[in-house]
């Protein structure tokens, strides 16, 4: 007869791509960890935890896939008597899947391939892997368990077949990125399965950032009647056992029912940055980082993000004044990095634009000052920020916004030249709010940085305005256009200046090209400038 409880373990950690040994290391810890408290029946890791998520052309390797192999066999004698849950690529004749396998008792109980593979946004599946026929069941304690894989939750077809099949709960491995409000759509939708089927669902997922991807955790327990029980950390690596028994209508219900923190958008987009820069440093080695203090909003928040990611002793910026840079900036760039307790210096950059004037001179001769020579600012400290990361080995954080980024308001090899791009996907009016957050924890970014009309300096009192819309007119058209696809019609019939409308559109598209040419960075909203927008450089479609 069987037992009316089970203990599960929930493993939501930090994999790193294509560290096959690294990650089994992982799971042997984690398993060790969670069994001293106690031996449990199950315990579920997340999508692809032996090689990391998403391993991209790594999974067109059979090197890599034989190591996978390999990894998955260690992990059946790893504890025989606990059923372990991961996921895994499995090449069988010339398909891959993306594989959850269930070890016990020394070998793989079970295979699970995921059915639904997405092929939008950032997600590319179908590329790599094929789909998976029909349910994975396994018995623990009499209890029928069902395993689904990420995209199976957010489609009936997997759930309604693991209930046909009479399975009392279903074990969902995750590896689901994060964007904002990400976290309330995974809920609502679980929670609807959940009530419709009448199954207790548990959704692991992984955390950790992986190039532009940010995974936030919040790992969940949701009852079969849609309330949801346990969540885990976000943003963290936790580890949670949940234990289970049946309920008065028989189901499986979990036994502790934690209290679940309302999720603040501002909050978990900051720690989400912090923790993509923090990974995208320590997973390449980078010894620290380096930043362009110019006095600005930009700056000053990439710099905060950068020392609550990897620590104010691997942080330095460097400020690189020009004519047109006012006290008041060079003054709010050494009280912020004071206030951070980071090493910072001051580098004119006068002569060594001089010196480029000077070699031009005879190609300039007769025309007048533009764009040009402001650029030649902003190059000039791009070389200067190189070089020191040639010299030494830390990375350049570059500090322009998603709405700069858009409209093309930056330099190539000037204020581009970097590494990483801490906010390409944050548009300016978040910039504010995330600032005002930081200050929140503790009082570091200037006020007067706050507060400050926004400036590149590259002219006489230049400003933003002088170029661009407001930032909260302007940041509305690039959400309508850039991240939902609308039209300029539809845009202007939403109350937009069509004339407004007309010159934004233009400059996001033109400015393709730079995008195209720029770092990487952290991807926070439904649709950034990155896998998830793919447009062609070269185009005649007219809006």
């Amino acid at each position: 007869m069987g037992s009316s409880r089970l203990s599960i373990g929930i493993v939501q950690e930090n994999p790193v791509v294509g560290d096959i040994k690294g990650n089994l290391k992982i799971a042997a810890d984690a398993v060790k960890k969670l069994n001293s408290k106690g031996n449990l029946d199950i315990i579920l890791f997340t999508e692809m935890f032996i090689t990391g998520y998403p391993p991209e052309d790594l999974i067109l390797r059979d090197d890599l896939l034989n190591s996978a192999d390999k990894a998955v066999e260690e992990l059946t004698h790893l504890a025989p008597e606990t059923h372990i849950v991961i996921g895994y690529p499995k090449k069988m004749g010339q398909n891959i899947f993306n594989s959850a396998g269930v070890v016990y008792n020394n070998k793989i109980l079970l295979e699970y391939h995921k059915q639904e593979l997405p092929n939008y946004e950032v997600f590319d599946e179908k590329r790599y892997f094929s789909p998976g026929k029909g349910p994975g069941i396994f018995e623990v304690n009499g209890h029928k368990i069902a395993v689904t894989i990420c995209e199976d939750i957010w489609h009936t077809k997997a759930v309604r077949q693991a209930s046909r099949r009479g399975a009392e709960l279903i074990l969902n491995l995750n590896a689901s990125p994060f964007h904002i409000n990400k976290l309330n759509e995974r809920k609502e939708m679980i929670s609807n399965h959940c009530k419709k089927f009448e199954l207790p669902i548990i959704y692991a997922n992984q955390v950790g950032g992986q190039d532009e991807l940010v995974f936030d955790g919040s790992s969940m327990v949701m009852n079969s009647n849609g309330t949801q029980a346990v969540q885990l950390k976000n943003f963290e690596s936790d580890l949670k056992i949940v234990n289970f028994k049946e309920g008065t209508s028989k189901n499986l219900e979990a036994q502790e029912v934690t209290k679940i923190e309302e999720p603040n958008d501002v909050e978990e987009v900051y720690k989400a940055l912090v923790l993509g820069v923090k990974d995208y440093i320590e997973k390449n080695n980078f010894p620290g980082a380096i930043i362009g203090s110019s006095g600005g909003i930009d700056s000053a928040l990439t710099t905060a993000i950068a020392v609550d990611a990897i620590g104010p002793e691997r942080v330095k910026t460097y400020m690189m004044p020009f004519r047109y840079t006012s006290d008041i900036s060079v003054d709010d760039a050494k009280e912020l990095a004071d206030n951070l307790h980071i090493k910072h210096e001051v580098i004119p950059i006068e002569d060594i634009f001089h010196s480029f004037t000077s070699a031009l001179e005879n190609e300039f001769l007769g025309k007048e000052s533009d764009t040009t020579e402001e650029n030649l600012q902003s190059r000039c400290r791009g070389v200067l920020l190189m070089g020191m990361s040639n010299k030494f080995g830390n990375l350049v954080l570059t500090t322009g916004n998603k709405s700069e980024t858009a409209v093309g308001y930056s330099t190539l090899y000037g204020d581009t030249a970097g590494g990483f791009a801490v906010l390409k996907d944050v548009p300016k009016t978040l910039v504010y709010k995330l600032a005002e957050y930081r200050n929140t924890i503790k009082k570091t970014i200037p006020q007067r940085i706050i507060d400050r009309p926004p400036s590149a300096e590259l002219a006489p009192d230049q400003k933003d305005s002088d170029s661009l819309p407001d930032y909260d007119v302007l940041d509305k058209i690039i959400e309508l256009y850039v991240e939902q696809d609308k039209s300029k019609e539809y845009i202007v019939e939403k109350g937009f200046d069509a004339k407004t409308v007309n010159k934004v559109l233009r400059l996001i598209d033109i400015s393709e090209y730079k995008r195209r040419q720029g770092p990487l960075g952290v991807k926070i909203t439904e649709r950034s400038f990155g896998k998830d927008r793919r447009y062609p450089i070269t185009n005649r479609y007219i809006k």
